[in-house]
């Protein structure tokens, strides 16, 4: 059994925390808003007061936020993790952000003695819950072996793909398919509900047929009704697109798809609805094709 960190338990972290818990870790965790965390400290999770108080209390701190500037403000400054971090500890950052940025931040970690690997993973809260979360990992190898069992806690499948920041252009390239696949499967949707067809079984049909990826399977249902709370909004898969096409850019690989999708994800935005999961752009579309969602 390890003595953990985790900061940031939102949705995805809070749900790791609980799995690291039943594994028998112990758990120190920060989150910005403590009453989002109080189920978890009910659970047994310890509480810090600060990112860098975390990091004081662990042997190895996993991080997931959801962008660069809250990547840096829970790592900079006096109560920030990297003030916290000393020789032989190690930092397991979660978030999605650009493998620069990533990169970055593991060279001030390794000048504290310590060492990080980036390990996004693939997969909704639904599939955390039921123990089927992917997980891409990039850093050094030996770290990876280290705590590749932590990471087994949290996933089943685990995948070394290379140095810092790989892993990181690998969940770039698995959520651009993300948001072009549900504005693809929405298309589906609106031609056969204006051909006749019913909305509920246009879309019953669709996520039983070859087209049916997993996260059509589970996402799909999103267009007759949108979660309680967005399992990935507009804003976090827009922030990904961004960065799969910066990723493109530097790297000439054309984007044409994920460029186009993005607009959509823009439109959303436009009407209102960017704290929705993303599958809302089928009402962004349906709107277009002069169909009430």
């Amino acid at each position: 059994m390890a003595n953990l960190g985790f900061v940031g338990l939102g949705v995805m972290g809070g749900n790791m925390v609980a799995r690291l818990l039943d594994k028998g870790h112990t758990v120190t965790g920060y989150n910005r808003t403590k009453s989002k965390a109080q189920w978890l400290i009910d659970r047994g999770m310890k509480w810090a007061d600060s990112p860098r108080a975390v990091a004081q209390a662990s042997d190895v701190v996993f991080t997931m936020v959801t962008n660069a500037a809250a990547l840096e403000a829970v790592h900079e400054g006096p109560d920030g993790l990297l003030a916290g971090l000393s020789a032989g500890k190690f930092l397991i950052d979660m978030s999605t952000v650009s493998p620069d940025v990533s990169r970055a931040l593991a060279e001030k970690v390794r000048a504290k003695g310590a060492d990080m690997i980036d390990a996004p993973v693939s997969g909704s809260v639904i599939t955390l819950q039921q123990g089927k979360l992917s997980v891409m990992v990039g850093g050094r190898k030996e770290t990876f072996e280290r705590l590749k069992q932590l990471l087994l806690d949290i996933g089943p499948k685990v995948t070394y793909v290379g140095d810092n920041g790989v892993a990181l252009s690998m969940k770039i390239a698995v959520n651009l398919s993300l948001a072009v696949q549900m504005l693809a499967f929405s298309e589906g949707v609106l031609l056969a509900e204006k051909s006749g067809i019913a909305r509920e079984v246009a879309v019953d049909v669709l996520v039983h047929s070859a087209v049916a990826s997993p996260m059509i399977q589970y996402r799909g249902p999103f267009v007759l009704q949108q979660p309680e709370e967005a399992w990935f909004d507009v804003n976090m898969m827009q922030k990904d697109m961004l960065l799969a096409m910066d990723l493109g850019r530097k790297l000439n690989v054309p984007v044409p798809t994920t460029a186009l999708t993005n607009e959509f994800l823009t439109a959303a935005r436009a009407m209102g609805w960017e704290k929705q999961d993303f599958a809302v752009v089928f009402n962004v579309l349906a709107r277009m094709a002069g169909v009430q969602k």
